[in-house]
């Protein structure tokens, strides 16, 4: 059964209408992502998606354990591939999750010491075998949410009174990740971090969630409260380098999921996008009645934020992935 929203919802239509109507979604838009930086999308031809992709992803996870490991990320040095339950860490602690990882598909690059060690991010997906219907359904719906991102991107940039395409000179080829879900249910009261508490480190972040609630944002002076699942509306949130970007006016929020119950499997479809990794985070001039309401980006001292974006990128997936940091990058994982 379907919960009450409790973010604002914001049909993507009413930016593209144009006029009045646009004006509003502008302005809806920037009060949701200054004040809790998450907020529901509607109206997008992605959502039409979705049950595809959550069919296909129970699919991929319902497959032999072999048949999983064949693609298995340990075995990408560009962080691709399967993760087993309890493969990544959030703030050093296993996910209770397993989950498939995918981002932009390109050639491998070819650079030697001297060359920044992020360069190895960039290079081939791998899909498995077994399911070859999974590569041309997932690639497209991550080309959607590409589009989606740009689109939402464009529109913060005209409701902070910013050129409309303050954002393209990094996006001609963004860094793109999309990541394939399954938490399995458990009855253990101690352990519930389906993904422990944590910013996501990108520019946006969107979130397609099966029937399950699972997904919590903390929010201001309530605490933690549910995000769920909303037909039809995919979740979007802010990530640290548009935080940085924005001098703290759009807001990275801190956000977790928790376990379902004993008997219940949750999927999800998380979409990541960064700037070009070889970009450098823009600093947006804002005008003074919109830099008074900025709170200034928040400072992490266990996670320092680089303006290089090649660097950020990197920090988090050797952070998460230490298997693979020690597989491919000599155990620089810290």
């Amino acid at each position: 059964m379907q919960q009450k929203a409790i973010l604002p919802v914001l049909d993507v239509r009413e930016l593209q209408a144009g006029g009045e109507r646009k004006q509003k979604f502008l302005d809806e838009l920037a009060e949701a992502a200054r004040t809790v930086g998450f907020f529901y999308v509607s109206g997008h031809e992605l959502c039409r998606l979705q049950q595809q992709v959550l069919q296909l992803s129970k699919r991929f996870f319902d497959l032999p354990l072999n048949d999983k490991l064949a693609v298995e990320m340990v075995k990408s040095p560009h962080f691709r591939g399967y993760t087993r339950f309890q493969g990544e860490l959030t703030q050093g602690k296993p996910d209770r999750r397993e989950q498939f990882d995918i981002m932009g598909e390109q050639a491998r690059v070819h650079f030697d010491n001297s060359d920044p060690q992020w360069w190895q991010l960039v290079g081939p997906n791998q899909w498995p075998q077994a399911l070859p219907e999974l590569q041309p359904v997932l690639t497209a719906y991550q080309d959607a949410l590409t589009e989606l991102t740009v689109s939402l991107l464009r529109a913060f940039s005209e409701a902070l009174q910013q050129p409309r395409d303050s954002f393209a000179d990094n996006l001609s080829q963004p860094y793109t990740h999309t990541k394939l879900i399954r938490y399995p249910g458990s009855d253990d009261a101690s352990d519930r971090q389906g993904v422990g508490a944590h910013k996501d480190p990108g520019y946006l972040t969107i979130v397609t969630q099966d029937e399950h609630s699972g997904l919590e944002v903390l929010k201001d002076h309530e605490g933690w409260v549910a995000v769920p699942p909303l037909d039809g509306a995919v979740v979007v949130n802010i990530g640290e380098l548009l935080e940085l970007a924005s001098d703290g006016y759009l807001r990275a929020t801190y956000h977790r999921v928790v376990t379902p119950p004993a008997g219940i499997d949750r999927y999800s479809c998380a979409f990541f996008v960064a700037p070009q990794l070889d970009s450098v985070v823009p600093l947006l001039e804002l005008p003074a009645h919109l830099k008074d309401q900025a709170l200034g980006p928040s400072a992490d001292p266990d996670n320092p934020l680089f303006y290089q974006v090649g660097e950020n990128v990197l920090k988090g997936r050797l952070r998460s992935h230490p298997d693979v940091a020690q597989a491919h990058y000599f155990g620089k994982a810290s």
